[in-house]
């Protein structure tokens, strides 16, 4: 093969072992993973925020952030749940460039993947004890899933991977809700389609193992945008496109039928400042709507401490070093007005 075999990875297990959570706070993920199960079921009325980083690159930045989000969730708990992205790896189109904290703990330094692993988990326990939030990532890797299973309330397949079958089948075996997102084709029947194999159960090889999966009926659709053939951005979180997917949803008649909007990527054409304006017209649709409202259960938010980006050797603590992020004064602010009108 035409590659090298660098070292031998310590199992999900081992790691697991190595930095443990105790019977208090595996209580406490129980709580927050049926919490953001009955939003999307219906069972509850709350709405739920996807709110952080585009990439997790800096782990006291992050956690200084998720300081001040719980202040904001504690002000807003009987209407807002929030589970911070904490992103601990970066897809990248060409394969080229930062990754992520997985690949890079640190962004100045060659790629480490065993202190990776090491350090996605010791920032998602730290988020754990230090802000009692348990968090979302995206599943860039569906091996990845095994050493944060205990850690995570929500996943993210992105769009790059949601046509992937080994991703869709990962989902389906998953006891946590599963975002499925657009592919940047935007062809919504591949959307549709993931969500649908998500739901059902399957066999197939996992870590090595011969699985069955049990289906997972939380998953569901994330509306991201797409990019043309001439490199535009087309957005999919107007009021059509809404009722599009409502009409989708009831055509396959899917058990909890859920949209997220993704309100930055190509819906925002990256210009992280319209996510303000994206986010509230969602919430206008709702309004008018009873069919939207039924269906929309949250938002998606790329959010740092600082507004927009910088490159990868920048300075400036708390600003992204991929895509351009809402800094947190005006997430705060926009996370207040969601909260008046849901």
């Amino acid at each position: 093969m035409n590659m090298e075999f660098r070292r031998r990875l310590p199992i999900p297990k081992d790691i697991k072992e190595m930095f443990p959570i105790n019977e208090e706070y595996k209580t406490k993920k129980a709580a927050k993973d049926k919490e953001v199960k009955d939003i999307l079921s219906g069972a509850s009325n709350k709405f739920l925020l996807l709110v952080g980083p585009c990439s997790a690159d800096n782990e006291d930045a992050v956690l200084d952030y998720l300081s001040r989000l719980r202040k904001v969730q504690d002000k807003v708990k009987d209407r807002i749940c929030i589970v911070p992205r904490i992103y601990t790896n970066k897809p990248r189109t060409t394969g080229m460039g930062y990754k992520g904290m997985l690949h890079q703990p640190d962004p100045n330094l060659n790629e480490d993947m065993l202190r990776g692993i090491v350090t996605i988990r010791e920032t998602y326990i730290r988020a754990m004890k230090e802000t009692e939030f348990f968090c979302a990532d995206e599943m860039l890797y569906p091996e990845q899933y095994r050493y944060l299973s205990d850690l995570l309330s929500y996943i993210a397949v992105g769009a790059r991977s949601v046509e992937n079958q080994l991703h869709r089948l990962t989902a389906s075996g998953l006891d946590i809700p599963v975002g499925m997102k657009n592919p940047t084709s935007g062809d919504l029947s591949v959307m549709m389609n993931s969500i649908i194999a998500a739901h059902g159960c399957h066999t197939f090889i996992y870590r090595n193992w011969e699985v069955v999966s049990k289906g997972n009926p939380y998953a569901h659709a994330i509306l991201r945008g797409h990019t043309n053939k001439r490199g535009q951005s087309i957005p999919n979180y107007h009021y059509e496109d809404l009722k599009t997917v409502c009409n989708m949803y009831l055509k396959e008649e899917i058990e909890n039928p859920a949209i997220i909007v993704d309100v930055n990527h190509a819906n925002s054409g990256k210009q992280y400042l319209e996510q303000i304006r994206i986010s509230k017209e969602v919430i206008q649709s709702m309004e008018l709507s009873d069919d939207i409202k039924g269906i929309v259960k949250g938002l998606m938010i790329e959010s740092y401490i600082e507004d927009g980006s910088q490159s990868v050797d920048g300075n400036v603590y708390g600003k992204s070093i991929t895509d351009p992020c809402l800094g947190f004064e005006k997430t705060e602010k926009l996370i207040y007005d969601i909260a008046e009108r849901v």
